[in-house]
């Protein structure tokens, strides 16, 4: 019986300086000796969640959420007890959009606030609305202290600059981290209310033994370079101190760079751009794509930027799609949601003092 087990064993540090080991193996079940830790996401001490998947390492964006959430939820019920109850409200265009896959995305972050204590609400606004309408309808929100978040959902209508009105949502309330002085604030190596999918694939790099002392000097290679999943990452790594090269369809040998990489992250939105040959052996490969599918079967399904059954041969860790990064951009929606509400909190109380804290009956009614 135990020979038909594959172990695999990680030293891991902890934030006192110990270590623990965390076996795990590929059967139907899983095996764990002795302790591990686990804090916020920039800490010292990092999560550690993964599988054993034929000798690889299956990184487990779900039990990080999970993780995440449960100390989200601690962090929400310290706020609503000194009278901040947190809220997030989220913005879907056209009642089309709510009854599709968007409203699907939408119903999974209700769920995942309730789990930690966050009220939710969504707003559902006509697909033809102008933009003084619109911008009127978030100055509302801006001013409203119940509120603690504002989320956008896309795709937005075309008459709608997604730039332009990505501004008038106050820097605050900006818990999906894509106002231009939250992803500014990334470049002088603030990340509170970064963006959430560039937290959330930094947050499984830190998730591997590749990171056991960090993420200086590891060599990084980012394929995409949009401003708000690519560029977040790739500053958000340097400021780790990691040595990064962002590669973007203007790159002329994508797998001379690539196979030179520590860790590869992937954000394009193009199924099976990275192959396994691509890869350096051992290699951690972060895939943040979504690319819906259709199989030679006819099924539907969702893959990432990664031909994950070649990658698998080759990388040390790689995330699944789906149960990778999603999850955890979820998690960290909510982290910063916790994190707006504190900044709020200390915003309110400059103003008026900490005495109308334990009894804030303006913000709760």
């Amino acid at each position: 019986m135990r020979s038909a087990l594959k172990l695999a064993c990680v030293r891991l540090r902890t934030c006192g300086g110990f270590s623990s080991t965390k076996f795990v193996y590929s059967g139907s079940g899983s095996c764990t000796v002795g302790n591990t830790h686990r804090q916020t996401l920039f800490a010292p001490c990092q999560i550690r969640e993964f599988h054993d998947l034929n000798g690889h390492k299956l990184i487990d964006g779900k039990s990080i959420a999970k993780r995440m959430r449960m100390e989200v939820k601690r962090d929400a019920k310290e706020l609503e007890d000194a009278g901040f109850k947190l809220k997030l409200v989220s913005i879907t265009f056209g009642q089309d959009a709510a009854d599709g896959p968007i409203g699907r995305y939408v119903r999974n972050q209700r769920n995942v606030a309730r789990k930690c204590g966050i009220e939710f609400e969504e707003v559902i606004l006509s697909a033809s609305i102008q933009k003084t309408d619109f911008v009127k309808t978030l100055e509302g929100l801006n001013t409203d202290p119940r509120i603690s978040g504002v989320i956008m959902q896309r795709p937005f209508p075309e008459h709608l600059c997604v730039e332009e009105i990505q501004q008038c949502i106050h820097p605050l309330k900006d818990v999906e981290g894509m106002h231009p002085s939250s992803i500014g604030s990334v470049l002088y190596n603030e990340t509170d209310l970064a963006p959430c999918t560039a937290k959330a694939a930094v947050a499984c790099l830190k998730s591997t033994a590749l990171a056991k002392n960090g993420l200086r000097g590891l060599e990084c290679v980012v394929v995409g370079h949009s401003e708000i999943v690519g560029k977040p990452i790739s500053f958000i790594l340097m400021g780790e101190g990691a040595t990064v090269t962002t590669c973007h369809h203007m790159t002329k040998d994508l797998g001379m760079h690539t196979r030179k990489a520590d860790a590869v992250f992937i954000a394009v939105g193009k199924p099976g751009l990275i192959r396994g040959d691509m890869l350096k052996p051992g290699a951690a490969v972060v895939d943040v794509g979504i690319n819906p599918v259709v199989t030679e079967s006819g099924e539907h399904t969702i893959v990432g930027d990664a031909d994950f059954k070649s990658c698998i041969e080759t990388a040390g860790w790689i995330t699944p799609v789906p149960g990778g990064v999603g999850p955890i951009t979820t998690a960290i929606l909510m982290q910063n949601t916790v994190l707006a509400g504190k900044a709020q909190r200390r915003r309110y109380e400059a103003a008026f003092g900490p005495s109308h804290t334990s009894n804030n009956v303006y913000l709760q009614t």
